[in-house]
């Protein structure tokens, strides 16, 4: 395995039933090494309660691993997302402010299900209940599965279009960690914090430009060029952005589940051999089989 190449089928951005995926990490590990990938993370949202169980899967199928996690964030009124890679998923600060970041996320549902309950759609929240790993995790996505169950929409994506977005039933803002935090929390626990698929963010010009200044300020160090959620063209956008701020590029499909992800582990485009690929500064802290 060469950790200098950006040609590597690395898969660093997948989510379990730990959070807001549907397979156990045990599972994603084998869908992974399946799928032909040559370096694996697991980021679930806000958690590493599944690290340790992927770090055993992984080595137990000789898949090379790096410990990850997406925290929440909240930037000029905006959830970001930042992917930590390569940490100690024990390290006492990051565990807290994950536990803090968490904090809130029951009560916001119980505000999104008697949205929903106004909008004529009763029951929401022991619904979305039952397809929750982890309570404390508990998201719009899982009361997006509910709606599909019921049989009010056809599949997640038709939910996120009527509801549980702003303007529309079962809304609820949510304020996360500050964006200082989240990086000072992976980089103090020794890993390399990363602006997860930044195509995504509804921001102007002026606003994805402080988001990008203020993360590298704090110490962030790469950004996620091809993701499940970008466009070719969006490849070729932010790789020319990790060039001008000088970070380092990730990849990764941004895998749930089998039945709601458009990509699949290890089924993406190579990133441009042009960029520095984000493993490289972190091919000390891969576990590597034995």
């Amino acid at each position: 395995m060469n950790l200098q190449s950006a040609g590597l089928n690395a898969d660093l951005h997948c989510h379990s039933s730990v959070s807001d995926g549907t397979l156990e990490p045990e599972a994603l590990a084998a869908r992974a090494k399946a799928n032909g990938v040559e370096l694996w993370a697991l980021t679930d949202h806000d958690e590493v309660g599944g690290q340790h169980r992927a770090i055993a899967a992984a080595a137990g199928l000789a898949l090379p691993y790096l410990p990850g996690v997406e925290i929440s964030v909240t930037f000029a009124g905006i959830t970001v997302h930042i992917v930590g890679l390569g940490f100690d998923p024990d390290d006492a600060a990051l565990v807290a402010g994950l536990a803090a970041t968490r904090g809130g996320r029951r009560e916001r549902a119980l505000e999104m299900a008697e949205g929903l309950a106004q909008a004529g759609i009763p029951g929401a929240f022991d619904g979305a209940l039952k397809y929750v790993g982890n309570p404390e995790l508990i998201s719009r996505t899982h009361f997006a599965r509910f709606l599909v169950e019921s049989g009010i929409c056809q599949d997640t994506h038709e939910v996120f279009r009527r509801f549980l977005v702003d303007g529309r039933p079962g809304y609820v803002p949510h304020r996360w960690a500050r964006l200082r935090d989240a990086v000072e929390w992976i980089t103090g626990a020794g890993g390399i914090a990363t602006i997860a698929h930044p195509g995504r963010y509804k921001m102007t010009p002026n606003e994805e430009y402080a988001l990008f200044s203020e993360f590298k300020a704090h110490g962030g160090a790469a950004v996620e060029v091809v993701t499940g959620s970008h466009t070719p063209a969006e490849y070729v956008r932010y790789a020319e952005t990790a060039h001008e701020f000088g970070l380092y590029a990730s990849r990764g499909a941004d895998f749930h589940s089998p039945e709601e992800s458009h990509t699949d582990l290890g089924a993406l485009p190579a990133l441009p051999a042009t960029l520095a690929p984000v493993w490289e500064p972190l091919r000390d802290r891969v576990l590597l089989p034995s």
